[in-house]
């Protein structure tokens, strides 16, 4: 309570203008934030995240903005919106998320942040896709690929990997194909830049395209010694904890992914190995992307040649509840 006030008073003194201080109360709330997300439930971080977003605005709204402060609140502004449209679809509240979106876009656009702007077409894309319209994901990680083409950040990489993904749903081979392969040239070329400084939902890390990747075989439904061998690699690059991009959603994406290469390639008890981490996650973590990938198993499980084992009916129903066992998820 004691800091709370304090920050409260900070932001409130500069009541001509907005000082360094307050600007570097931000950033590091900002940097915290950025770097909690991929680490911790929701919950944890909501309403911090609502309320330094709020703060931002007020600032932008206030009047005592000098013309060189503003491009950097702006781009604070969007990092935030981002984050908080991320966290609705977390939520599952696709809706929610998208109009955040297009919040974090205007402030990118009045940033006039070219790797921001094609982050918020990223978003939207990751919306749609696990909202189940891969033909808007397809459409919106094209339009981002378009404006970061000469970025040379990750988030270009980001965007293809994005493409794949929704080109997979779409039963598209080759689409997913030429943007993987697109991807993986880019890598080499890659040049770390603001975004890939501030690390978290803003970078692209080598692990998160080989998962990337993986999941869009998986998606179109094959199996196979090799892709195994990449999905078990997809599940390794995040099994450390203490990593710099470790993030607890992309480790139980990958863990599905692997259960659905396993079991495309007859290996049911795999599968079920594969998947149990995610199935003992805490409800807290439970979020949207994550069930479902769960569920993605669930209906391989239900539809393939190994559905009348015993294994396959008792998983299935493990999976079905999976979701229902959530706690209540952050107010919306």
């Amino acid at each position: 309570m004691a800091v709370r006030r304090a920050k409260d008073f900070l932001l409130g003194a500069d009541r001509e203008r907005i000082g360094e201080d307050t600007l570097g109360l931000l950033d590091d709330e900002v940097q915290r934030l950025v770097a909690a997300y991929p680490r911790e439930p929701l919950s944890a971080i909501w309403d911090d995240l609502l309320e330094t977003q709020e703060q931002v605005f007020r600032l932008l709204e206030g009047g005592r903005v000098r013309p060189s402060q503003l491009r950097d609140l702006n781009v604070k502004g969007a990092v935030l919106s981002f984050m908080v449209a991320k966290g609705f679809n977390d939520m599952e509240v696709p809706h929610q998320a998208l109009t955040m979106t297009r919040v974090a876009a205007a402030c990118a656009r009045d940033a006039e942040h070219a790797g921001l702007i094609a982050a918020t077409e990223g978003l939207k894309s990751l919306i749609a896709y696990w909202a189940d319209k891969p033909s808007d994901a397809y459409h919106y990680a094209s339009q981002g690929a378009a404006v970061a083409e000469h970025q040379r950040g990750t988030v270009a990489l980001w965007l293809l990997g994005l493409q794949a993904r929704a080109a997979a749903v779409l039963g598209d081979e080759e689409a997913v194909r030429t943007a993987n392969q697109q991807a993986a040239d880019r890598r080499e070329r890659v040049v770390p830049d603001d975004l890939d400084a501030l690390g978290g939902l803003f970078t692209y890390a080598p692990e998160k395209q080989l998962y990337y990747a993986v999941e869009a075989e998986a998606v179109l439904g094959h199996g196979g010694v090799q892709l195994a061998q990449q999905a078990e690699q997809a599940v390794q690059g995040f099994s450390d904890p203490t990593a710099p991009n470790w993030a607890f959603g992309d480790l139980a994406g990958s863990q599905c992914d692997l259960a659905l290469v396993r079991l495309y390639g007859g290996d049911l008890d795999g599968a079920a190995a594969a998947i149990r981490p995610v199935l003992d996650l805490p409800a807290s973590h439970r979020n949207n992307g994550i069930v479902m990938s769960a569920m993605r198993v669930r209906q391989a499980l239900t539809s393939g040649p190994a559905r009348e084992a015993v294994v396959a009916r008792d998983l299935g129903a493990e999976i079905e509840a999976f979701p229902a066992s959530r706690p209540a998820l952050p107010h919306r």
